[in-house]
């Protein structure tokens, strides 16, 4: 079986993030969805997500693309989900951080080979999280 993970904050869950779920799944048999912690979105982007990690969880799973959806780990970059689900394919939104010549050399020192995938943007002009939280403001 080739299972698929995708990461994201999934924050106002929009029609930019069910494109980049489809594709992902597209890509193995099954979907896993790694949301982000609270704490590490705050970390990363610098500010906290509207909704909670337990409501974006909620949002992602009612979507009904993913075979499972989880938290992901507290410690960044540790790559303890990737350990426990043990991913064919790790599919990386196009405007999500790592370049995949590094992040292929990280999960190689931790003992893990997936292949990577970038997924294509899906009319970004409109559907981008950072676009549609400032249109909330």
């Amino acid at each position: 079986m080739r299972t698929v993970m995708a990461f994201g904050t999934f924050d106002l869950l929009h029609q930019g993030h069910l494109h980049y779920l489809r594709e992902a799944k597209a890509l193995g048999d099954e979907l896993v969805v790694v949301v982000a912690r609270d704490e590490n979105v705050l970390k990363i982007k610098g500010k906290k997500p509207l909704n909670s990690e337990q409501q974006r969880l909620k949002a992602v799973e009612e979507a009904g693309i993913a075979g499972k959806v989880v938290l992901g780990d507290r410690e960044m970059r540790n790559w303890e989900i990737v350990k426990r689900f043990h991913p064919t394919v790790i599919a990386l939104g196009y405007d999500q951080w790592p370049a995949i010549e590094s992040l292929r050399k990280e999960l190689n020192a931790a003992g893990l080979s997936p292949l990577i995938e970038r997924i294509s943007a899906f009319e970004p002009h409109k559907y981008k999280s950072s676009k549609m939280r400032n249109s909330k403001n």
